[in-house]
């Protein structure tokens, strides 16, 4: 009965990870479906591209809480300390792989599972395991975001904080070493979720995102080569 508890907790957190906040959001916000717009991810950077501040906010808040829920039910209801990380683990791969959101191609032909990159699930199940390090992760995401722009790097940067957190913890013998390998298994998670943007980061055709300083920047450079263009040609 154990056993079955257990998986089922693992399953519930994939079940909340399913849930398309962002989707849900942009369609009541704008009646636009967030699939079709830019990278096509359920996530809150691409919730903000297409309704948005407060939209792609409200999406990130709510990813992030349904990454902690899995953690606080599992909590609640087992003290294997697996389930409390497999729980979350499972919040990341039902965002990123959503069971309410199949791809079918023209022929009527199942060809994916849609969602989002993992950021705020991830962010969310570290908030879960020790509600401190969502003041560390979070934070440190939103530098990351909003300073260098790129959403790719955001992501990544939440597994990798996770991963530091937990084993200074661990190291400290503040939290069990099982808590590290939540942070490994969600930042692998990231990272394949993010392939073909680590290629662009890496080819340079990364997109920034207009909000943060690297954007800005990015603009008012782009707009003064555009000036000095129309005036060598004047």
């Amino acid at each position: 009965m154990q056993f079955l508890l257990d998986a089922g907790l693992v399953l519930l957190g994939y079940l909340l990870g399913s849930i398309p906040f962002g989707l849900i959001i942009v369609k009541l916000k704008t009646g636009k479906d967030i699939r079709n717009v830019e990278s096509g991810r359920t996530g809150g950077t691409n919730a903000l591209r297409a309704a948005g501040f407060w939209a792609g906010l409200g999406t990130a808040v709510m990813d992030i809480l349904k990454g902690a829920a899995a953690v606080w039910i599992a909590q609640a209801l087992t003290g294997s300390e697996w389930v409390h990380v497999l729980a979350p683990v499972g919040a990341i791969l039902g965002h990123n792989y959503s069971a309410f959101l199949p791809d079918f191609d023209e022929n009527g032909k199942f060809k994916r599972l849609r969602g989002g990159a993992g950021g705020g699930p991830a962010a969310g199940g570290a908030l879960g395991l020790w509600p401190i390090a969502g003041l560390i992760v979070i934070p440190v995401g939103a530098l990351v975001f909003f300073g260098l722009g790129y959403a790719s790097v955001t992501t990544i940067s939440v597994g990798l904080t996770a991963i530091v957190v937990f084993a200074v913890r661990a190291w400290l013998g503040y939290s069990p070493w099982i808590y590290v390998l939540y942070g490994v298994l969600a930042e692998l998670l990231l990272l394949w979720a993010l392939r073909p943007n680590l290629k662009k980061l890496i080819s340079g055709s990364e997109r920034v995102v207009g909000i943060s300083l690297h954007g800005k920047l990015k603009a008012r450079k782009e707009k003064i080569s555009a000036e000095e263009a129309v005036q060598d040609i004047e």
